[in-house]
């Protein structure tokens, strides 16, 4: 009997399976359990005119401020404690990323969900009345088949599958095969987004022999099956800034730093020296000075 295949890779080792043009689904919740390391390794590579799909945060902030987006595909694009990310604010006020898709956030999963299921869209009642329609001429409404009780066929925004070339997530834990878990209180759509995809990518912040993985977390917090995995990478802090519970929470002070940064083109491109233009250990040490000189 063969033993599962060992699919460990580093983050270089993902972004050279990537390709200009593609669509890229991004894991996580606006500032919650993103694969930073994995957007960081493509701000590294010259990947770009990319389709980004995403419940966004810094993710898509990033990117656009570096020209890699072609189309966006989103529902929010948030920091929380900064309500509107900023790069992406200056982004669609100055209208650099050519084509936007955004939709309600149901919307946004029941497209993940035609895409997971092989199916070319999904019905659903969100959009009807709002400026979701009006704003994207493209989505088209069904009639029902099957008439209500008062006998009327009901019309339904049929949500387009969301098909994905790629998904990116990151994780808490998992093993060299690809099956990942979760150990904070939400699994988000992470199992969606690679059900999505034609290829899956888990970055986690540590790869574990793959009994140790319900030591920590109870068995229905295995969200991600190897099935569904093309590679493993384990990034320690990948998720950086965001949350990664309970490993760390978001890097609050490291946010304010990188928003005030946003707002000015000096100081972004002194950020963008200090923190983005080496390597994810540089990034790591750089970030581990930065909170030295802050509680100096």
């Amino acid at each position: 009997m063969s033993k599962p295949r060992d699919k460990r890779m580093t983050a270089d080792d993902v972004v050279a399976r990537l390709e200009d043009g593609m669509t890229i689904g991004i894991g996580g919740w606006g500032p919650r359990r993103k694969p930073m390391a994995l957007v960081r390794a493509i701000l590294r590579s010259n990947l770009t005119d990319l389709t980004l799909v995403s419940w966004g945060g810094a993710d898509v902030g990033l990117l656009a401020r570096a020209g890699r987006i072609r189309k966006l595909v989103y529902a929010f694009v948030s920091l929380d404690s900064v309500p509107l990310e900023p790069n992406f604010q200056q982004a669609r006020q100055n209208r650099t990323i050519p084509e936007v898709v955004e939709l309600d956030e149901g919307m946004f999963q029941a497209g993940l969900r035609a895409a997971a299921q092989r199916l070319p869209f999904l019905p659903m009642r969100a959009g009807l009345g709002s400026d979701v329609m009006v704003n994207n001429p493209g989505l088209r409404t069904v009639t029902s088949p099957y008439p209500a009780a008062d006998g009327v066929f009901e019309e339904l925004v049929a949500v387009p599958a969301l098909h994905l070339d790629a998904a990116l997530v990151h994780m808490n834990r998992a093993d060299p095969h690809g099956n990942a878990t979760y150990l904070g209180p939400d699994p988000y759509f992470d199992d969606l987004f690679c059900m999505a995809a034609d290829k899956a990518f888990v970055t986690c912040e540590r790869i574990v022999d793959t009994a140790e993985l319900t030591r920590e977390a109870a068995v229905q917090r295995l969200l991600i099956s190897r099935m569904m995995v093309d590679g493993v990478v384990e990034t320690p802090n990948g998720a950086h800034f965001t949350t990664c519970t309970p490993d760390y929470e978001r890097d609050e002070k490291f946010q304010c730093a990188y928003a005030a940064a946003a707002a000015d083109p000096s100081a972004w491109e002194a950020f963008e020296r200090r923190f983005l233009r080496g390597t994810e250990d540089d990034y790591q040490a750089a970030v581990k000075a930065f909170h030295e000189e802050q509680e100096a």
